[in-house]
């Protein structure tokens, strides 16, 4: 980047020099917005991807090793699941049931479908500051819930505005599938405010 040029035609529009303290301020204004640009783009943790694992399980194995897709329990029905928690296939297609997978596939699946989560909360994000647990929390969140209802949620406004405590007490909402309140969504939404809150789950 060519500092000169900035400086040159900042001072054009101020119509004088720079004082050294603004030299200073403008110089650090460019490096803040150089690491910006060629920040990489937050990934999901270790703690996150147990967390979600722990909670998904990889459930309805057969004997034969494979995995079978399961209803939604909160309808009984869609959407169906299966492995790691995957309600879509590599294509974006719906789980049916009677669909199986192999292992190797439900956790190629998972790998490639949390990265996705982790690109769509990391991009929604932006600039908020996020530690690495807050961040693994809510692509945790995002991940069972979706990444529409997380942007629009009092949770993402709290975390964004800097409350952080109150945002952790927001996780606890979260417990509901088909109007009823669900004892595993219950103590997932636990974890996860652990986790955002202190970096340990609970």
């Amino acid at each position: 980047m060519d500092r000169k040029m900035i400086f040159d035609a900042v001072r054009g529009m101020l119509g004088r020099g720079f004082s050294h303290a603004e030299v200073t301020r403008l110089d650090s204004a460019i490096d803040n917005a150089l690491a910006l640009e060629t920040a990489a783009p937050r990934a999901i943790g270790e703690a996150g991807l147990q967390l979600i694992q722990v909670f998904e399980g990889c459930a309805r194995r057969r004997t034969d090793g494979s995995i079978e897709a399961y209803p939604d329990p909160g309808t009984g029905g869609a959407p169906w699941t299966i492995g790691w928690g995957s309600t879509t296939d590599e294509n974006g297609t719906a789980i049916a049931p009677g669909t199986v997978w192999t292992q190797a596939r439900c956790d190629a699946r998972f790998a490639g479908h949390v990265a996705e989560f982790a690109e769509q909360v990391d991009t929604m994000l932006g600039e908020t500051p996020t530690s690495p647990a807050q961040f693994d929390a809510l692509v945790s969140l995002a991940y069972n819930i979706g990444v529409r209802a997380l942007e629009t949620s009092t949770l993402l406004r709290l975390h964004r505005a800097g409350d952080h405590a109150a945002a952790a007490a927001q996780f606890a909402r979260w417990n509901r599938a088909g109007g009823r309140v669900m004892a595993g969504l219950t103590r997932r939404r636990t974890a996860e405010a652990a986790l955002y809150r202190d970096g340990n789950i609970a």
